[in-house]
């Protein structure tokens, strides 16, 4: 029989960011909590997953409580820019580009990078984003990767898949933003600095 410990602490540790010590302390955080407490946790754990769903538009995650609903409410605002495209690595950059208040247009979520994400995904989401391109006419797609070397390799990429798809601006995020930083960490009025001078 596995040591149960080291079971859940190999499954903490499969987290983003999350190493062997920190998923360990989370078990031994777990051990010492009322069973009340643990249910509650599960409880949890399985509402969120019967209540969010993957938009099918731009990958976002969302709450709905019907199993027919496909889109965000981002993408199924009929005020929403739909001739803007804005790229990015991932939700939490979507959330704080939405922050600013200073973007309306559509999303499309990467769910990483070239160097980081599995290739086979990373492939499969480049050809939902042809597909997406191709059946919609952006006037703009704003590649909107973090200033690392990851992201700009991201971007170089991106931008000459999306070269002969008759896109009339690809852009990119301007200055501002720290090279090497992410967009979720940056604050909201960098973020619009970005957004403004994007080229």
């Amino acid at each position: 029989m596995q040591d149960p410990i080291q079971k859940l602490t190999d499954e903490f540790a499969k987290f983003p960011n999350v190493g062997p010590k920190t998923a360990n302390r989370f078990v031994l955080y777990l051990i010492k909590k009322p069973t009340k407490e643990i249910k509650q946790l599960l409880e949890a754990i399985i509402e969120l997953k019967k209540t969010i769903k993957t938009c099918q538009l731009c990958f976002n995650f969302f709450i709905t409580q019907k199993k027919e609903e496909s889109f965000c409410s981002i993408c199924k605002n009929p005020k929403r820019d739909k001739k803007t495209l804005c790229i990015v690595e991932s939700e939490t950059d979507l959330e704080a580009l939405e922050k600013t208040k200073k973007y309306n247009g559509l999303y499309f979520i990467l769910e990483g990078n070239i160097i980081n994400s599995q290739k086979e995904n990373f492939q499969k989401r480049i050809k939902e984003l042809e597909k997406r391109i191709e059946k919609y006419s952006f006037k703009e797609v704003i590649i909107a990767t973090n200033p690392t070397t990851e992201g700009e390799t991201t971007r170089l990429y991106i931008e000459r898949k999306l070269k002969n798809k008759k896109i009339p601006k690809i852009t990119h995020l301007g200055r501002g933003l720290p090279v090497g930083g992410e967009l979720e960490y940056a604050d909201p009025e960098t973020l619009e600095s970005a957004l403004s001078g994007r080229r």
